[in-house]
């Protein structure tokens, strides 16, 4: 173990600008949380529900990638989602072993009444910062993401 190393460690950092997206991500999480927990939902499952409900069809393996985390994530919060009766599994008409996610009504009404509430936090968001500087956020964060890919 080395200690004689003189390189600062974390100059900066609470300045960086992955410092600064993390700090938001949590913020806007948190009040995700907050206010789909009176709904029974959480952040993730809506994000999940989302998901499907713009690509019905997926697999858990593909809405994994998708959302980059890992198959078993995917399939614990689908076999919760599932068991509430907001989502249901089909067999894939080519792949016998592969089954498709499709939301059920109880689940297209549960994303309903979620994506409202995520929708006024939306709102909160877009009247604090303005249409200009919304727009030039979604562009800068749509950057980051392209050149963290690329890296």
């Amino acid at each position: 173990m080395r200690h004689d190393d003189e390189r600062p460690i974390g100059a900066g950092a609470l300045e960086r600008v992955t410092w600064a997206l993390r700090r938001a991500e949590w913020a806007v999480q948190a009040r995700k949380d907050q206010r789909l927990r009176p709904l029974g939902i959480a952040a993730a499952q809506y994000t999940l529900l989302m998901n499907i409900h713009s690509d019905p069809g997926l697999t858990g393996a593909e809405l994994a990638r998708r959302l980059n985390v890992t198959p078993q994530a995917v399939a614990s919060q689908v076999a919760r989602l599932e068991e509430r009766g907001h989502l249901e599994r089909r067999p894939h008409p080519r792949h016998r072993h592969v089954q498709e996610l499709h939301l059920t009504d109880a689940g297209l009404d549960s994303l309903r009444d979620a994506d409202a509430v995520i929708m006024g936090l939306e709102q909160l968001i877009a009247a604090k910062l303005g249409p200009r500087k919304s727009a030039q956020l979604r562009t800068l964060l749509d950057e980051v993401a392209d050149v963290v890919r690329e890296a």
